[in-house]
């Protein structure tokens, strides 16, 4: 027993000299690793020639969506409260009480299909948390960045997107 502590001694003396004449090293990192957050001017555009779904792309529609949904979200909330100001049911005239009901039901419509974007909203910025976004849910190909530059939350290619569509009317019609 007694070896195995001087050797320790001598290991740790051995460490300690030999780290303090040596200049400390830089370790560099992997560079996918601890990279730091990629900054974009507001005036960039994704680019065919660069890597499909790169971290630029990825930051680009990350703040796409959420400036979107920003906007959705303070437009719900003005036409919910300024729905909620305008109230002629109570106006004695049955027309203004029909018109007044055919409104707020517009109205209300128009949100729930916000709502329901909001959602697809967040389904899309969980894709890019997982690396999933851009690319078709069914068969795993780009989208392409000018259908995800016309509508962000897209989740297929054109072609199963039709495909989509085609199997939904045919199921409406049975």
């Amino acid at each position: 027993m007694p070896k195995t502590s001087k050797v320790k001694k001598k290991v740790k003396k051995v460490k300690s000299k030999s780290v303090s004449k040596q200049k400390p090293k830089v370790v560099s990192k992997p560079k996918d690793i601890n990279k730091g957050p990629i900054k974009i001017s507001k005036t960039y555009i994704p680019k065919d020639t660069e890597k499909y779904m790169c971290e630029k792309h990825k930051v680009f529609f990350r703040m796409k969506l959420q400036d979107w949904k920003k906007e959705l979200v303070k437009a719900n909330n003005e036409a919910l409260y300024n729905g909620s100001m305008d109230d002629n049911s109570i106006s004695a005239d049955i027309v203004d009480q029909a018109s007044s009901y055919t409104d707020k039901n517009v109205e209300m419509k128009a949100i729930n299909r916000q709502i329901k974007l909001i959602s697809e909203i967040d389904k899309a910025l969980m894709r890019i948390k997982d690396d999933t976004y851009g690319y078709c849910l069914d068969t795993a190909e780009p989208i392409g960045l000018k259908r995800l530059m016309a509508r962000p939350v897209a989740k297929y290619t054109i072609a199963a997107q039709e495909k989509h569509e085609k199997d939904e009317k045919v199921h409406a019609d049975d």
